[in-house]
């Protein structure tokens, strides 16, 4: 794919393009990750016009300025900011974790210009019982502060810099092998005196000052009017269990849901097959 970059009021987001033609595919990625994360997946997507970007402080994308927030709805701003760029007025989107959780929220906030909703084990956004608004407040206000003045950890070479990527994700279902994991890295890090340091915005680690309640977060389900797809890895997360994840999907005006077995990064892992799925809806008119 050809990396490219975009001006937009908020900064510049570097991308990456397939340079075909067809239907126009805005791809978001999950936390932490990048736009590489569709590198495994694009060949196999067929005819479709995809772009993947690097959100806000992700990848080779410009950091949010001073006092910036990295909110899943602050992010709506930056994703229609780069289809302005693009000169797209309509497109599709896919989204990965959390891209998919930001794809949710444009669908809903921008019903005129998104056509198609592709998922990847996300849909909609996490929540919050009301009770726990003011805890939260105070919990990552006091994080905001105790992050100032901390040091980048200095990686001697990209190796070292998958092994530990590759540590932190050791979860249960969220593995993923360190040469599907060097894709996310190289574009992940940027060089410095010594070695690597990661090029994320330290910002994106903070808690989420504000989330939404179970309410909240039905009704902009149920505001999505586009045709939406969900694939869900099985099995499930633990932050988003199996009724859960299908009750979601009940919301939806016009959802469908498939689930392959698999990890988290599945269209990683498994490209041809989550292509298999998801093509052929992204191509529907």
């Amino acid at each position: 794919m050809r990396a490219f970059s975009l001006r937009t009021p908020l900064g510049e987001l570097a991308a990456l393009s397939n340079d075909r033609k067809g239907p126009r595919v805005l791809a978001l990625h999950g936390w932490l990750d990048n736009a590489a994360s569709f590198l495994p997946l694009a060949p196999h997507l067929g005819d479709v016009e995809l772009v993947a970007i690097d959100l806000p402080g992700h990848g080779h994308s410009a950091h949010l300025g001073a006092g910036g927030d990295y909110s899943f709805a602050g992010s709506i701003a930056s994703v229609l900011d780069a289809a302005d760029a693009l000169g797209w007025d309509r497109f599709r989107l896919l989204g990965h974790s959390m891209g998919g959780a930001i794809a949710s929220l444009v669908a809903c906030a921008c019903p005129e210009r998104v056509e198609r909703l592709a998922t990847i084990e996300a849909l909609g956004v996490l929540t919050e019982a009301p009770e726990r608004t003011g805890a939260r407040l105070h919990e990552a206000v006091a994080a905001q502060r105790a992050l100032k003045g901390k040091h980048l950890r200095v990686f001697p070479d990209i190796d070292s810099a998958v092994q530990a990527r590759f540590a932190a994700l050791r979860a249960p279902g969220a593995g993923l092998e360190p040469e599907l994991l060097r894709l996310l890295v190289e574009r992940g890090v940027r060089p410095v005196d010594g070695g690597f340091v990661w090029s994320s915005d330290p910002r994106l680690t903070l808690p989420t000052l504000v989330r939404m309640t179970q309410a909240q977060a039905d009704d902009l389900l149920a505001g999505i009017e586009c045709p939406t797809l969900v694939l869900f890895a099985d099995p499930p997360q633990p932050y988003l269990p199996d009724a859960e994840r299908r009750r979601r999907v009940a919301a939806l005006p016009k959802g469908r849901m498939e689930v392959l077995a698999g990890g988290h990064h599945l269209h990683m892992q498994q490209p041809a097959r989550v292509a298999a799925v998801i093509a052929p809806f992204l191509h529907q008119e």
